[in-house]
């Protein structure tokens, strides 16, 4: 079975995700995939939150931070501005705090602490997950292509969705319960509902939002994640490593996909020394591949002998791993 093959068979697999170590060709992978898609007739939106991922270099425009970005009919693409979106979460804090307490401006004190709190690391990935939030419920495309972040940060990634869960299920339970008492109090004294009402309501919107993502990514039925992986040992064993990492978030590993491959006839020409010994290498970790992912590995990509920039290679690329020509 090949990657059009799991496409043709699962065609309700709307949320499809590449993941796997910095470098391999998620970003580029996410692209090919966005344009097979398109060309044969589906909106697809391809998002990159990765933040040392370009997918404006691969397409060739300027998308970063600009939202939804038409590239050809049905292919959008999107980067997410993390720093954009702390900036905005920030001032969001301001302007509910000068609500709530009646300030004309915020004390020094806390602006600094709420300027300091863009340098936290959990922040950035708040906001990346709160973008991503945001694009999946939307539910304005056929399919949204995901460019993970490399496999560390992914994990954390995937189990914030849980984290936060848990966390509000909990603070929103409390809440409902003090809901409750406010509304008793409020009828004996013959007053209006609390005002804390609409934190309540807040926390719920949030709740909401945060769960139907969580869902999203442990679908089986609606989500295919993808491992990108190349003829190396040491990424081989990361990749099995994660691969049973992901399992415990209940993720739906459908394949894996092995990019960098050269050409064993290659062998049958004049090339340098230093080459021979690659594929050689290679030869023994594709054995590997083969023995430890079997028939799950879905497609092997060629190395190619240019960057894929352009609409005119990703075509290229995207006709390699689905084996199929577009027009």
């Amino acid at each position: 079975m090949g990657l059009a093959d799991i496409f043709e068979k699962y065609p309700n697999r709307q949320y499809i995700m590449f993941g796997g170590k910095g470098g391999l060709g998620k970003t580029t992978f996410s692209a090919a995939t966005a344009y097979y898609l398109a060309k044969k007739g589906k909106r697809v939106l391809v998002f990159s939150v990765d933040p040392q991922a370009s997918l404006s270099d691969i397409f060739e425009r300027d998308i970063f931070g600009k939202g939804n970005v038409e590239i050809l009919p049905n292919l959008y693409a999107c980067e997410v501005d993390a720093d954009k979106r702390i900036r905005d979460y920030q001032e969001e804090i301001r302007q509910k705090i000068i609500s709530m307490y009646g300030m004309k401006k915020i004390p020094e004190e806390i602006e600094s602490y709420i300027r300091a709190s863009s340098a936290e690391p959990a922040m950035e990935e708040s906001a990346i997950f709160d973008a991503v939030v945001d694009i999946v419920v939307q539910g304005d495309f056929d399919y949204y292509i995901y460019d993970l972040v490399p496999l560390g940060h992914a994990l954390y990634y995937l189990s914030m969705a849980s984290i936060y869960d848990a966390w509000l299920e909990k603070i929103t339970a409390l809440r409902e319960k003090m809901r409750e008492y406010d509304k008793a109090i409020a009828t004996m004294r013959r007053e209006e509902e609390s005002e804390e009402d609409q934190i309540y309501n807040e926390l719920m919107y949030i709740k909401e939002r945060i769960g139907a993502s969580s869902k999203i990514m442990t679908d089986r039925e609606k989500t295919a994640f993808f491992f990108v992986l190349t003829p190396e040992e040491m990424i081989i064993a990361d990749t099995e490593k994660a691969g049973k990492l992901f399992a415990k978030y209940n993720v739906p590993l459908a394949g894996y996909v092995v990019n960098r491959v050269l050409d064993r006839d290659l062998l049958n020409q004049n090339i340098p020394q230093y080459l021979k010994n690659r594929i050689e290498t290679q030869s023994e970790a594709l054995a590997m591949i083969e023995q430890k992912f079997g028939a799950s590995v879905l497609a092997k990509v060629p190395e190619f002998d240019s960057e894929i920039k352009g609409l005119e290679t990703i075509r290229e690329l995207a006709e390699v791993m689905f084996e199929e020509k577009l027009s």
